[in-house]
Order: structure tokens, then C-alpha cells, then sequence
């Protein structure tokens, strides 16, 4: 595991790079203060290592299990290794070169493993340390592997080649015997083809000096090691996949790729003692079977007292396409066939015994699927499949938002799990997971974590991520809400995503109050409440939001946009569920012959709904189509439960839902949002550029303030067309003006919250928020800049990026604190809008919230990122909420546990700043005193690249801004001063995933989607890293091998009992003698004797330790003797220099020198 350590290094530079990135001197009249905030995080705090791997192996090639330790093992295509143990013991580590891992062979009980690679090298590695590291590598250089085979309890690696050779590897010092068994000496002389490459080998489990041995073309060859000759060999027309063993070593059986299996006695060669095609129909003149899908592998495996197991994989018939991949166990008489979800990529019989020459006693199969690992019990009737206890499941839908809170309050967990585990299904085996080996760590983190995922088939899970492991405690089905469509002719092309409709594309969680927002792909918004009681909702509260974007040329009399509906007045009230929308020309339709409009993209359920303990919906929230266009999808979102209420934005502007009143609050376009007194906001577009509005998300990476920079809307040319095609609506455009400017001055003032549900608010971008009659004198100003790139066709394109609900002072200048919205867009501009509040209580559910604009807070390169508020000390101030009550519990509980979170001291003294805020964009930092709204420090985060997420986060009992970067840098800035306590290259965005995924959380802990599979979690904390060792699980745990199985009295009076054999007299360098250099190359692991000092106690791990360290000083004797030899030459060469020079000079005189 690769750890960084930047320790006092940044600390220095800071004052250097100050001068041109950080600028942290007072601006003129802000208050001397702010000097007093002592800063305690500094970089020896930070450091940034890999902590553990969650989630299933991605793309995985191949699997080991030790039945000693019983440990799983499994390799994947991109070199990566996953050991799995007891449930919360996990392991991941990665190969250098990446290549996919082909075979993996445990030294049983010795707490080692070797891997063979596609780039044809093998590696052991030792796994008596916590983090497994190689101490031994070999690469082959002109043979390929293709198959491995190390006997129990054998230090002698089998290696078959695709040559069709099979080279022997002593495992301890990783160096090859000379003795080597060549496949034109292996096949009969009198066959004219290569055989093909090696596909199996295994030793007789009753004599260890025959060696059965399967080529590709289908000849097996029983091989004797000691006479180096071939005792028998075994034809088939058909190819071998895989060969398996009878324990007693009379008989064995071949895999082919005709769907056959083939039973051979070992005696007797000539032909197969059975052939049985399990899946293939017999037909009735006793001709052959039909041929059937190749089986790929077959395992033999007996008992006591009864009938042998045989489970293969493959061999299904032909006429089966599109059935899914079967597992057959054969039993007896009986074969049952089982289904997998995805294609069996490798399984193993998990038995009894260690010992191939006793019975096997197996009790469950482990199928390693393409995106799943199934564990099978065979001691039960039908086959149940075990409970699989680790963290698989991330990807049962692919992963499209994340978050992650550490720290969270300690009830939050069992209350999660005590709902989740309802949802468990039924049927599994009672037994306890077999896989079962290795011990959790013993780790100082304590606190409580929870990661909460967000899927495309519109799920949600909870993740208990506590302690560095990880268990699903949660699963909400947000799909559950809406009608599903069965085909595409019921849909009637509403949607605005072809595929995943119910998508989540962002949620806003409040961990106190439990409350939980998401948002969809298809502009939908759904609120959550918890509660631990079921219900029966008869109908889901619907509310319906009209968000529009307009554009016009302010130069003509007449906009040029499309004609404002009419809009209902106060008294045309209807409740949330009520389904007729206000009276409109085009309401509703969605006809052949107008454009759709007042339609949402999805139908909410009408029948009953029973709801779960659990989360349960509370209101629907859904944008329509605008004449005929699709409503933009959420990009920020916001709950407040103090408050009440929920905010979401998009490329269209913003709007406020009162979610106790059920009502919409605030509708605005994003240009409406800034304050009156800035003329370049008032204005619409220049008559220059009027025609090329967008609307749309963009991306302001690269920092510039040219709106030719930006990315273009890709609804930008359907909106141009709708503009031109309206020309003839203009006459009425005029008339419909003016009571659209007195609704938007109501919106901006008290609301009325009787306001109807599908209240058709347009947000507007193009027009002022003057009276009518001023268009003259602006109409001059727009000439003046039209010939220049002016910050409105910028504003044109602005979307919604972040909000923060916070206790602030809305105004410049304000001595009262009130409640506040902070709203950041894409453009980098921070505004704040003020929230006038009822009492609580009955009255809040009763008097309107007000919601006021109050301008420009700063502006910011690239788009706002995230934000947060500091009182005068520098401690965060966090959002205030309402702590959880059951909402179907009765009003006495409720009134009992709702009680509003105190807000921060009310009031500012004249002339002092109380407050900090904190703004992060994806180019640059600053730090804003408030209310004299003073920029007090900025920080230029990065010039060429852009942050993709930022978050304000508790680290050692201070507050700091973490930063991940494009270009794969992770930095934090110190609050509020913004000077860098660490930067570390650890990432280059490869993939959008990481984009999408990658999120910080409190005290130093971070995560990122590696893989579609798999989640990887990192921490920035020193402190964490220092204890890394102590809280990772442990694999290896001294364990007793199981005794050998008695040969009996009269076998060893007979014979006929297993046959050992002495390798080391056969392979050793005596008798085999040493083999070529040339064939492949030793390469020292970099954890060999690191690896060590971790290592068990007891005699095995003594030899073991030995046995490396001898073979350490045997290349440190043998490095120096190459220095000696070359110390030699070079004395040699400086001799005979001398003995030159001495010639040269011996007869001269001094003066002649």
C-alpha cells in the first residue's frame, strides 16, 4: 500500500506561493479581528493512503480456497487480488503490471499464495501480514503458462506451458529445477501432431510419483517422475477442458468439449471405463448423444456413506440458447441443474479434508460468478445457497451519486438496521458461512459512518461503514412511487432518458432529523420521512412545478419569446393532490397535433401504496414539459427540516417547496436572482447575441468569463427554434406583460400560500425586474455593450450549482441574523435570498414563508462548488435542523421530540463582523466576513485544471476545506486562512465514475467508485494512517493442520496405502541439476523480509522466516562475490595503468616532466 507523506514541506513553500495564489491581507475597513482566529491544523496532520476495498472483484478470472485457514482467494483481469475470510475481513492488493491473473495455487496452511499472470510470471505472496506483500517473482521469457499444480503440503510448483513442457519451481527460493518434463517425450512417438498446450495437472493421491498430465488435444498421460518415462497414455477424439481424481487413485475423469464425460480406469488405457453426456439426449437406436456445449470443469468428490458428488459447469445442450449458465450437481441418480444470474467464471467443492486420498466429504460448492459469488450447501435438500455476508452487492444496479457521513449520531445505525432487516429474503441454509477464516483488527475508530449510494434502477442503500467495514442496513425503493410503463407505446414519449428513468442523480440528507431528499433523471423530486410504523398511503402528494427559460431582443419592441400563459390568480387554490391544472390555452396536452405541455416526464401511482417502517414518501415533486419541451433535469438540491423546506435548481433557475404546506414558494429564473442595483444584471441580452440563448448546465472548467469559452447547452438550438417560430404571438406577448410583473414582485415579497400545485410560474430570464416604462433608458445601455462580450449572454447559460441553508445575515450590513439561502451557479456567483419564517407550531402550518432576492453575496472563477458558514472563532456553524420523531407516532410523542436546534447568537454588534463564509468554486477559494460582506482571504486552487468536488470537513477538531482535483490532485486549505496543508498527485481522472463518486467526509475519510463494482476508501488523516496496521483484519491465524487419515492395518501390511515420495532427491540441484538462465528470470519481491516481521510465531513461521533469510544472505554472498570479482578487474586494470605510466616516465629527468 503506497502511502504519501508531505510532512512540513508544504508549511514552507506557503509564503512563496502565497505572493501569487493566496492573497490573505485585510481588505481596506475590515476589522483587524480576523488575526485572532488560531489556526491548529497543520500538515503534519494530513497524510493520504489507501485504507480497504469494498464491493465485488471487477472482472474476475480465477479462485483459491484454503481448507485449513479457509480463506477465498479470487484474481481478476486487471492483475488485482481480493481475499475474503469471516465476514469484515477483507483483503486487496494488486499485482505491478496489471496483467490478469490466470491461476491461484494456496501453499495450504503455510499463510502464502501463488498467482500465475497472463504476462506469464508467477508470484508468491506472503500472507501472515496485514497487508500482503510478494516476496518471490519468476518471468518466464520463452514459455507461456497455462496451467499450475502444487501438491499439499509440496514446496515443488508443477508449471505446464503452453508449449506443451512442464517446468517444476521450488516455492521457497523461487527457482527453477533442471528437471523438466518435455511433451514429445510425454505423447507416443508415433504421433505426428503437437498435443497442444498443458490444461491439467495432478498427482495420483496414492502415489505421489505419478503425475497425470492432460493435453488440450485430448491425450492424458500418466507420468512416472522417477523413471521419467510415461506409464500410460489415454486417447479421446474430443478436447480436454479439466481432469479430477477418485481419492483412491483408480480412477479419474476428463471434461470434453462435446459435453461428454469420460471415466477412465487407470490400468486400463485402451478405452474409457464410461461415457456419460449429462445433458444430452439419448437416442433410441443407441447412437450417439448429441454433441452439447463443452463442460469446463468437473469435480469428483466422495463420501463415506453414500453416493460421490460430480459438479460441472457447461455441457448444456445446443438447442438451450438463451438459457442462462447452469452449475449440475450429480448426486446418485439424481441431477439437479442450478441456475446462475450471470456466466460461471470459476468453482471450487469445498471439502472436509485437506488430503486428496481420503474421503472428501465435500459440503458446499463456491460458484464465482461474472458479477456475483454464490456459495452452495450440499448437505441440504434442494441446495439452498448460503447468506453472503460481504458487501457484494454495490453494484445490484449501477452506482450514479454518493455521499458519505462519518460521524454521524450513534442511534442512527440500529435504527437502519432494525428496518432493514425486514427486507431480508427468506430460503437460505441455516448452516454458518463456510468461508470463514482470518480475525477483524482491533482499531481506535469508533465513531459511526454511513454511506449511502444511489443506483440507476432508483434504489437507494444505507451502508454501515463503521470500523473499515462495510454491511448493507437499508434499501429504499424510490421506483416504487411511480406507475411503470410496460411498453413504449404507454409511455406516450414523455420521457426525457431512454433507459433508467427512475435514475437518482442527487439526495440531500439531513442525519439528525432523518429526512431525506432525492432527485431523478427525469426531473423529479421525492421527500422522505422516517419513521418505524407501516402505513397505507391511499394518495401520494403530488406537486407539480413549471420551470421555464426565455429569451428575447430587448432592441424591438415586442420580446421575441413565447407568450405567458395566464396565470391564476391568488383565490384559484387547489390542494397537492388535486388533478386538474389551472385553466390554460395548452394545459395538459399531449396530443398529436400541439406540443406537449404540463406534462411530467413520469406517472405518479394512483392506487394504494403501503409503505414499510422505514423511509416513507411524503411529497412528489415533478417538473413538466413547457410547450413541448422537456423540463430540465436537478442539478442542486437542498432540505432544511428546521425550516421546512426544500430547495432544487437546474439550468432554468431555482424554486422553493414548503414541504409541511405542500405548497411552492419561489419560482425564479437565475438573472432575476441578482440585486436590482447592478446594471449589468438588469439588462437582457445584447441585440448581438439575442439569438444564441441556452439554458443548459455548463461547464466552467477552464475559468474563463467568455461566454464563447463555455460549453454549449444541448438544448440551446431546440429553444432557438421555438424563439423564431413564436414571432406571431407577439401582439399578445405585450398584453400579457403586465400582470406577470405584478405576480413576480408578489413571489418576491410574503408569498400567498394558497397558491395553486401546478402553478405555471415561468422563470424569465430576459426581463428586469423594473416597471414596464423603463425599458427606455435601459434599452441605451444595451447598445452601449452590445459590441462587447457582456457578463448577461454569460448569465443566459447560468445554472444552479449548490445551496447552504444557513443562520446569516441576508443584507449587507445587517445586525440581525435570519434565517438565509445561499445559492451558488455554475457561473461562480454567490447569492443570498432571505427566509421570513412563521412561529412553530400550528401557525407554521397555517402563515405563508417569505422568501426575499437579496442580490449578489461574490463572484468566484468556475462554477460554486460547495459552502459553508464559521462563526468569529473559525467553528463551523452547520445548518440547524429538527431532531427525528416518528411522524405516525401520536401528537404527545411528537410535540416531545420536535424541538427546533437552537440557531447561533442572534445579533451583531454595529461595526464587527460575526461570521465567516466560506466559498469554494471549482478554480478558486475565498473567505467573505459577514454581514460587511469583506473579502478576507482568496486562494487560487488551481490555474490549469478544476476541483470536482469540495467539501468543508472536521479534521483534529478543526475545520478545513478538502479538494479533489482532475488532474488527480487531493489538497486541503486551512479555514479561514486558505493556506495549503496538503497536495499529493494521487488520481488523474480516468473515468467519469470517479468524477461522479468521489466524496470527503469528516475526520479525514474519503471514497471513490474504482471500478463499477467497487468502492475504494482513502484517508487524508495522519492520525488514521499511523493506525492503519492495527485496524486492517488479519488473514493468517495459527492453525492447526489436520492429522493425516490412517492407512489401516492391513494396508500397511499389504501396501496398497498412499506412496510418498522424496522430490527433493528428484528435482533438487544434485540429481536434476540446474536448469537454463535464459528460460526465466528471479525477481526479489519487495516484501521479503518485511513481510517477515509480521509473520506468526510458532515452528512453521520460524522455518519460514529461515528459509527466506537464507536466501537473502545467499544473494547478498553471491552480489558480493560479483563486487569482489569486479573490485579484482578493476586493481588489475589500475596495475596495469601504473606499470604504463611508470615505463613512460622511468628514464626522464625531472625538468623534462
Amino acid at each position: 500500500m503506497k502511502k504519501f507523506n508531505i510532512r512540513k514541506v508544504l508549511d514552507g513553500l506557503t509564503a512563496v506561493s502565497s505572493s501569487s495564489s493566496s492573497s490573505a491581507t485585510a481588505q481596506p475597513g475590515t476589522p483587524k479581528e480576523n488575526d485572532v482566529v488560531q489556526e491548529t491544523l497543520q500538515s503534519e496532520h494530513f497524510q493520504l493512503c489507501k485504507t480497504v476495498r469494498h464491493g465485488f472483484p471487477y472482472q474476475p478470472s480465477s479462485m483459491a480456497f484454503d481448507p485449513v485457514q479457509k480463506i477465498l482467494a479470487v484474481g481478476t483481469q486487471t492483475g488485482a487480488l481480493r481475499l475474503f475470510g469471516r465476514a469484515g475481513v477483507e483483503c486487496y492488493c494488486q499485482h505491478e503490471s496489471g496483467a490478469a491473473v490466470i491461476q491461484l495455487q494456496f501453499l495450504i496452511n503455510e499463510g502464502a499464495l501463488v498467482s500465475a499472470l497472463a504476462d506469464d510470471s508467477i508470484h508468491l505472496w506472503n500472507l501472515r501480514q496485514k497487508i500482503p506483500a510478494i516476496l518471490h517473482s519468476l518471468k518466464f521469457s520463452r514459455e507461456r503458462i497455462t496451467y499450475c499444480h502444487l501438491p499439499f503440503q509440496s514446496k515443488w510448483l508443477y508449471i505446464g506451458t503452453e508449449r506443451g513442457n512442464i517446468h517444476i519451481v521450488n516455492v521457497e527460493s523461487f527457482t527453477l529445477s533442471g528437471y523438466v518434463i518435455m511433451w514429445n517425450k510425454a505423447i507416443e512417438l508415433s504421433t505426428k501432431t503437437h498435443p497442444g498446450p498443458v490444461v491439467h495437472i495432478s498427482d495420483n493421491p496414492m502415489d505421489e510419483g505419478k503425475l497425470l498430465i492432460g493435453f488440450e488435444c485430448g491425450v492424458v498421460v500418466l507420468w512416472d517422475l522417477k523413471s521419467k518415462k510415461a506409464d500410460y497414455r489415454y486417447n479421446y477424439d474430443e478436447a480436454i477442458h479439466s481432469v479430477a481424481w477418485h481419492h483412491e487413485g483408480k480412477q479419474f475423469v476428463c471434461s470434453h468439449s462435446d459435453g461428454t464425460l469420460t471415466t477412465w480406469n487407470v490400468r486400463a488405457p485402451a478405452k474409457p471405463a464410461q461415457i456419460i453426456t449429462p445433458h444430452g439426449k439419448q437416442p433410441k437406436d443407441g447412437k450417439k448423444p448429441e454433441p452439447c456445449k463443452p463442460i469446463l470443469k468437473v469435480e469428483y468428490k466422495t463420501t463415506r456413506a453414500g453416493d460421490p458428488f460430480m459438479v460441472l459447469s457447461g455441457g448444456l445442450s445446443y438447442d438451450t440458447v438463451g438459457r442462462r449458465a447452469c452449475l449440475t450437481v450429480m448426486h446418485g441418480k439424481s441431477t439437479a441443474v442450478l441456475e446462475m444470474d450471470y456466466p460461471i467464471v470459476d468453482f471450487l467443492t469445498l471439502c472436509e479434508t485437506p488430503y486428496p486420498n481420503d474421503f472428501q466429504e465435500p459440503y458446499a460448492v463456491v460458484v464465482l460468478l461474472e458479477k456475483d459469488l454464490v456459495v452452495i450447501d450440499l448437505g441440504q435438500i434442494g441446495y439452498p445457497i448460503f447468506e453472503n455476508p460481504y458487501p457484494l452487492t454495490v453494484h445490484e444496479s449501477p452506482v450514479t451519486c454518493c455521499e458519505y457521513f462519518a460521524d454521524c449520531p450513534a442511534e442512527l445505525i440500529p435504527a437502519l438496521y432494525s428496518v432493514g432487516s425486514r427486507q431480508k429474503r427468506q430460503g437460505y441454509s441455516k448452516k454458518e458461512w463456510p468461508i470463514s477464516g482470518g480475525n477483524w483488527g482491533q482499531g481506535a475508530q469508533s465513531y459511526p459512518e454511513i454511506i449511502i449510494t444511489g443506483h440507476a434502477d432508483g434504489s437507494i442503500k444505507f451502508w454501515d461503514a463503521s470500523a473499515l467495514m462495510l454491511q448493507v442496513l437499508y434499501k429504499l425503493k424510490t421506483a416504487k412511487v411511480f406507475e411503470r410503463a410496460r411498453g413504449k407505446e404507454e409511455k406516450g414519449g414523455t420521457d426525457i432518458v431512454e433507459e433508467d428513468p427512475f435514475a437518482i442523480q442527487t439526495l440531500s440528507w439531513c442525519p439528525e432529523s432523518r429526512m431525506l431528499c432525492v432527485a431523478g433523471v427525469s426531473a423529479h423530486i421525492i421527500i422522505y420521512r422516517f419513521s418505524k410504523q407501516e402505513v397505507n398511503t391511499d394518495v401520494v402528494q403530488l406537486l407539480e412545478v413549471r420551470m421555464q427559460c426565455e429569451f428575447s431582443d430587448v432592441d424591438s419592441p415586442d420580446p421575441g419569446g413565447e407568450q405567458t400563459p395566464t396565470l391564476p390568480t391568488s383565490g384559484a387554490s387547489s390542494s397537492p393532490q388535486e388533478s386538474e391544472p389551472p385553466t390554460q390555452p395548452s394545459t395538459g396536452s399531449n396530443s398529436s397535433d400541439g406540443p406537449r405541455d404540463n406534462i411530467p416526464c413520469l406517472q405518479v401511482r394512483s392506487s394504494t401504496l403501503k409503505q414499510s417502517p422505514g423511509y416513507q414518501v411524503e411529497l412528489v415533486i415533478q417538473l413538466v414539459w413547457v410547450s413541448g419541451e422537456p423540463p430540465q433535469q436537478i442539478t442542486s438540491l437542498a432540505i432544511n427540516s428546521s425550516y421546512g423546506l426544500v430547495v432544487f435548481g437546474n439550468s432554468n433557475g431555482l424554486a422553493v417547496v414548503d414541504y409541511l404546506q405542500k405548497t411552492l414558494l419561489f419560482n425564479m429564473g437565475t438573472s432575476e436572482l441578482y440585486s436590482p442595483s447592478e446594471p449589468y444584471q438588469r439588462q437582457p441580452h445584447s441585440p448581438r447575441k439575442a439569438r444564441q440563448p441556452s439554458g443548459a448546465l455548463c461547464d466552467s472548467n477552464d475559468g474563463s468569463n467568455t461566454s464563447e469559452d463555455r460549453c454549449k447547452s444541448p438544448t440551446s438550438a431546440r429553444m432557438s427554434r421555438k424563439i423564431s417560430s413564436s414571432s406571431e404571438q407577439k401582439p399578445d406577448l405585450e398584453n400579457s406583460f403586465q400582470p406577470f410583473r405584478a405576480m413576480t414582485s408578489r413571489r418576491r415579497s410574503v408569498k400567498d400560500g394558497t397558491e395553486s400545485s401546478r402553478m405555471s410560474l415561468k422563470s424569465c430570464v430576459c426581463r428586469t425586474k423594473s416597471a414596464p416604462n423603463s425599458y427606455a433608458k435601459d434599452n441605451s445601455f444595451s447598445r452601449s455593450r452590445s459590441s462587447s462580450v457582456t457578463s448577461i449572454d454569460r448569465e443566459s447559460r447560468e445554472a444552479i450549482s449548490s445551496f447552504h441553508f444557513c443562520e446569516s445575515f441576508p443584507r449587507k450590513a445587517d445586525g440581525l441574523m435570519n434565517p438565509s439561502l445561499l445559492v451558488g451557479t455554475t457561473q461562480g456567483s454567490v447569492m443570498m435570498v432571505a427566509l421570513s419564517l412563521p412561529p412553530t407550531g400550528d401557525q407554521r402550518l397555517q402563515q405563508p414563508v417569505g422568501i426575499s432576492s437579496c442580490g449578489t453575496l461574490v463572484r468566484l472563477k468556475g462554477g460554486i462548488l460547495t459552502m459553508a458558514l464559521l462563526d468569529a472563532a473559525g467553528t463551523l456553524l452547520p445548518p440547524s435542523y429538527e431532531q427525528w420523531y416518528d411522524p405516525n407516532a401520536s401528537d404527545e410523542e411528537k410535540e416531545k421530540n420536535r424541538r427546533r436546534r437552537p440557531a447561533s447568537p442572534p445579533s451583531s454588534q454595529e461595526g464587527q463582523d460575526s461570521q465567516y463564509a466560506v466559498l469554494c468554486s471549482e478554480k478558486q477559494a475565498k473567505v467573505v466576513a459577514m454581514p460587511s460582506q469583506t473579502r478576507v482571504y482568496k486562494h487560487n486552487i488551481t490555474e490549469t485544471s478544476f476541483v470536482l468536488r469540495a467539501d468543508v470537513v472536521l479534521m483534529a477538531g478543526a475545520n478545513c476545506i478538502a479538494c479533489f482535483c482532475a488532474n488527480g490532485h487531493i489538497m486541503t486549505l486551512s479555514l479561514p486562512s486558505l493556506r495549503p496543508l496538503l497536495d499529493v498527485n494521487y488520481l488523474p481522472l480516468t473515468d467519469m465514475r470517479i468524477a461522479r463518486t468521489f466524496c470527503f467526509s469528516n475526520l479525514g475519510q474519503a471514497l471513490y467508485l474504482t471500478s463499477p463494482t467497487e468502492i475504494q476508501r482513502i484517508t487524508y488523516s495522519q492520525e488514521t494512517c499511523d493506525n492503519l496496521q492495527e485496524m486492517l483484519s488479519e488473514l493468517f491465524t495459527p492453525v492447526e493442520t489436520p492429522e493425516a487419515p490412517n492407512r489401516g492395518f492391513f494396508k500397511g501390511l499389504f501396501g496398497g496405502g498412499a506412496q510418498s515420495l522424496d522430490r527433493e532427491d528428484l528435482f533438487g540441484e544434485t540429481a536434476a541439476g540446474k536448469a537454463s538462465r535464459s528460460l526465466a528470470q528471479h525477481i526479489p519481491g519487495p516484501g521479503s523480509m518485511e513481510g517477515m516481521k509480521g509473520a506468526a510465531s510458532g515452528v512453521v513461521g520460524d522455518l519460514a522466516r529461515a528459509r527466506i533469510a537464507l536466501d537473502e544472505r545467499g544473494q547478498k554472498l553471491g552480489e558480493l562475490e560479483e563486487r569482489t570479482a569486479a573490485m579484482m578487474a578493476s586493481a588489475e586494470s589500475f596495475s596495469k595503468h601504473a606499470h604504463d605510466m611508470m615505463l613512460k616516465y622511468k628514464d626522464k629527468k625531472w625538468y623534462q616532466l
